[in-house]
């Protein structure tokens, strides 16, 4: 149903057999002739921490806006709690949204910019007053409560931003890079404590991203965007061990893409014939003799050694071009003799190693009949 973003300050009901909490249905947002959002349909569960993932210009925070109020949908419906949000404004809907830049006051306290959304409603100065503390103990910054923003770290800005957005208790909570401002080092240290916020609270989240990472430590589910489409959408780690297409496989993750042309398709196994080695994949796939496909190996599931494995399958013989010590694991650039390379990313787990692997040492790359996925898109 086209939305023509008349305001009429009311919703619309929708049939109560639909379940989801948020829906969104068929939704298509269109600029002077280019489709930034193309046709997507989603169902979000009550509580769920929801990632859309894309790189830049993909859709994702377009998609977002709409969900906001900040945009209007060419055609298609988002309906939030049973009602449809067409013609509600941004400062009607019961949802609240966090931008990267945290979009905190500089001349108001902590305590009063929690407070701002609460006294602007007409709350009692009671009522404020409780729903502030609470917020304050949530986020743990009770102490901080009389500083401004610019006497705090990025993460405590973070923290007030997070328990602004969470004090009007909002149905739906709206992340736009929600740690994007933050080094590395205390953007890992804030995931986990933001959804561990998110899930007490109880608050469905929709959280847009180009940090991989971030989607797959925060979210329950992950859609991939690409060109204003959902390619997949999944838990992370149906997206990461089995992707959907090569794009899929590329944009999460590490990985090795090599071409082949099946050899042996059978119902429990196929072979994959490749430049350097056949491939023995331990399950069927949908697809015949002959058929053009890309296998994916992460190169975490790849093993490296001095010796020929005994499996004539799943191995190929290079040499060892570039290597990366990364502390926990090393990663080993091996060159094939088609002039392909093999990420291999391979444990530490031990202190020292009495043979060590080195620049131009040749080696045997070798991997299981279940590392494979095995790509027809």
């Amino acid at each position: 149903m086209p939305v023509n973003g008349s305001s009429t300050g009311a919703t619309t009901p929708v049939a109560p057999e639909q379940s989801s909490f948020l829906q969104i249905q068929d939704v298509v947002k269109e600029f002077n002739g280019y489709l930034a959002v193309n046709h997507v349909s989603l169902d979000i569960a009550k509580g769920e921490i929801f990632a859309l993932l894309g790189s830049s210009g993909c859709g994702k925070t377009t998609l977002l806006r709409m969900l906001a109020g900040f945009e209007t949908p060419t055609s298609g419906r988002i309906v939030l709690n049973g009602r449809d949000l067409a013609g509600l404004p941004p400062y009607e809907r019961p949802l609240n949204m966090m931008f990267q830049s945290y979009a905190l006051f500089p001349h108001l306290t902590v305590w009063d910019n929690i407070a701002f959304g609460l006294r602007r409603d007409g709350l009692p100065r009671d009522r404020v007053a409780d729903r502030v503390d609470a917020m304050l103990k949530l986020v743990q910054l009770g102490k901080f409560a009389q500083r401004k923003p610019h006497q705090l770290s990025g993460g405590q800005q973070q923290r007030v931003a997070l328990a602004r957005s969470l004090a009007k208790q909002p149905q739906l909570l709206l992340l736009d890079e929600p740690l994007g401002a933050l080094d590395k080092k205390l953007r890992e240290e804030t995931q986990i404590e933001l959804v561990n916020i998110i899930e007490q609270v109880g608050v469905t989240c929709v959280m847009v991203t180009h940090d991989q990472e971030e989607a797959m430590t925060m979210a329950s589910r992950i859609a991939i965007m690409s060109e204003g489409r959902f390619l997949q959408v999944g838990a992370p780690s149906e997206i990461y061990e089995t992707p959907a297409t090569r794009f899929v496989a590329d944009f999460i993750g590490n990985v090795n893409l090599v071409q082949g042309t099946v050899e042996v398709d059978e119902p429990d196994h196929v072979v994959i014939d490749s430049a350097d080695c056949k491939h023995y994949v331990g399950h069927g796939i949908t697809g015949h003799v002959g058929m053009p496909v890309t296998v994916a190996l992460r190169p975490e599931k790849i093993h490296v050694s001095r010796h020929k494995p005994a499996d004539d399958y799943n191995s190929a013989c290079g040499r060892i071009k570039e290597l990366s010590y990364f502390g926990s694991f090393t990663v080993y650039h091996v060159e094939l003799a088609s002039g392909a390379r093999l990420k291999i990313s391979q444990a530490n787990t031990a202190r020292h190693k009495e043979d060590e692997l080195t620049w131009g040492d040749e080696v045997w790359a070798h991997w299981s009949r279940s590392a494979h996925v095995v790509l027809t898109q």
